[in-house]
């Protein structure tokens, strides 16, 4: 390698790939007239269905949104409990207590990093209504072992997919099977619309009452009620919520479902590079899928082998600061928040794997629009610290 020096400007963890069609198609709906939920919105659901491969699509204003809406119309609430994984974003639990249930967390994987199928069982109550699996980091969980279980208990199942966009298990998308997945578009996300997320399902029944509960409990139509042709009676059928998408975001999302495929590959282009380079290095643990997956590579998540290493994960990101480099970290344990730690009694300790996991873990830039110099000035980082902190 020819770089020998730090990078002179600042490289961001993540950007959005926001391109002149992007812009023009946002222009043209600003210039429409119509910039709340319209028929950009209806294409985007539309499109994202067929795209997956799913029956319905109901666009939102967040993944947040859909995780909490499929737990809804599942009928989720008070009294219940949701099983799912402390490895995740906090999002992922709260909407669980935004249903009235009560989260309980299953241990990971130590070779895929998402919860662990074979946990999942010794912690089912009879309070117990579902389980949300997350698909970390872009990884696919073992969907048949864990609808196996569901199956057998009884159970909802909402899956993460926040990361998921492009996943494939089993030659199939995440979303294309199932009760319910959620997905999200935020600005660092494989397709994103600053805000915004999907939720998708075979399930008339969850369809149905999806629409209906993210937009105020309204009748399904009454979107269109000052529109040419609009009834502008409506109902409200249950208390809903305000969580629809708008247009301007929908522009945003089918301009960038239009270039979804070019994106995704130079993400994997990206992510073999720094496969190549990482995995011949003793102090780093590369991702890698199992056979069952295809990985969306949302995250490049490298482990480092701290019994290689003179310094801890936190030192090693200081380091990459000094290299101009933007890192980040994939997550903070939830069950670590004050929130969890006072209301529910977590402790580290808990959850050994997720935690050893999370002690050695930081997530690399990966991101379309990132070039081959980009590249290889992380990798120039990454191997200097490594060479530099080497046991």
């Amino acid at each position: 390698m020819s770089k020998t020096e730090i990078r002179k400007e600042f490289l961001p963890y993540s950007l959005p790939m926001i391109e002149e069609e992007e812009i023009n198609e946002v222009t043209a709906a600003l210039k429409s007239g119509w910039i709340a939920k319209g028929p950009r919105t209806i294409e985007l659901e539309k499109r994202f269905a067929e795209f997956v491969g799913a029956k319905h699509a109901i666009a939102m204003n967040s993944c947040t949104a859909a995780l909490h809406i499929a737990l809804i119309a599942a009928g989720v609430g008070p009294g219940d409990e949701v099983i799912t994984t402390p490895m995740t974003f906090s999002a992922t639990a709260n909407t669980i207590i935004h249903a009235g249930a009560t989260p309980v967390f299953v241990d990971i994987d130590p070779e895929t990093f998402c919860i662990d199928p074979a946990k999942i069982e010794e912690k089912i109550t009879d309070r117990t209504k579902a389980i949300v699996p997350v698909h970390y980091s872009g990884q696919a969980c073992n969907m048949d072992e864990i609808r196996r279980i569901a199956k057998k208990h009884n159970l909802f199942v909402s899956e993460d997919a926040a990361h998921a966009i492009y996943t494939e298990y089993k030659g199939k998308f995440i979303g294309a099977e199932g009760t319910a997945a959620c997905f999200s578009f935020y600005a660092t996300k494989n397709l994103a619309t600053g805000e915004g997320g999907m939720l998708t399902t075979n399930a008339d029944d969850i369809a149905e009452k999806a629409r209906v509960l993210s937009c105020h409990g309204m009748t399904k139509a009454a979107w269109n009620r000052y529109g040419k042709g609009g009834n502008w009676r409506y109902d409200i059928e249950y208390p809903g919520y305000k969580y629809n998408m708008f247009d301007i975001q929908a522009a945003l999302g089918l301009r960038q479902l239009d270039k979804i495929h070019r994106m995704q590959e130079r993400r994997e282009e990206i992510a073999r590079v720094y496969n190549e380079v990482f995995g011949a290095m003793p102090q780093l643990i590369i991702p890698e899928a199992p056979s069952y997956a295809k990985h969306s590579w949302h995250l490049y998540v490298l482990q480092l082998d701290l019994s290689r290493l003179t310094i801890d994960r936190d030192k090693f990101i200081e380091e990459m600061g000094i290299e101009n480099i933007g890192v980040s970290v994939h997550f903070i344990p939830v069950h670590l928040m004050s929130y969890y730690v006072n209301t529910y009694g977590y402790k580290r300790g808990d959850f050994p794997i997720t935690e050893a996991y999370f002690d050695r873990i930081l997530s690399l830039p990966l991101y379309p629009s990132m070039t081959d110099e980009d590249v290889e000035d992380v990798i120039y980082a990454v191997k200097r610290i490594a060479e530099k902190y080497s046991k």
